[in-house]
């Protein structure tokens, strides 16, 4: 495993771990994002960290070898690759049809002053994040079924 990936679960951890302790000295009205920032990078740097140790154990050299091999076969496989282009195309046009109609939808909201505040927008961007995502993966699991 490459020592880069160390480094960047350093920062990761690093830049967690200063978020935290911002939140928690200042009383800021954003302290409720740099708690989700720490939560990220204490997380996200930790588990790379832990990755990085445990594949360049002697005992799991091996195994890190088929991992790399493994992936390489996936991401070369032209089916493989033609199926996740498709995928994402779809995906990408059903998020734009998406989008369109959720436009109206919110203009009409909007001019009926129904909407006041941002939490909706943001826990509906953050669903159409995750539901694009999620497309995304049943279609190209249909498409790997289908051909």
């Amino acid at each position: 495993m490459k020592k880069n990936n160390l480094l960047v679960g350093l920062c990761y951890l690093l830049v967690g771990i200063i978020c935290l302790i911002i939140a928690l000295s200042y009383e800021l009205e954003f302290a409720n994002l740099l708690f989700g920032f720490a939560g990220g990078g204490i997380c996200g740097g930790s588990v790379m960290i832990w990755k990085y140790y445990y594949w360049t154990k002697p005992e799991n050299k091996v195994k890190y070898q088929e991992k790399l091999e493994d992936e390489a076969i996936h991401l070369k496989d032209e089916r493989k690759t033609m199926l996740r282009d498709k995928s994402g195309r779809y995906a990408y046009i059903i998020g734009l049809a998406v989008i369109s109609v959720s436009i109206v939808i919110f203009s009409i909201l909007g001019s009926l002053n129904l909407i006041t505040n941002s939490k909706l927008m943001i826990l509906y961007l953050g669903g159409l994040l995750v539901f694009q995502y999620v497309i995304g993966l049943v279609i190209y699991n249909y498409l790997s079924e289908k051909y």
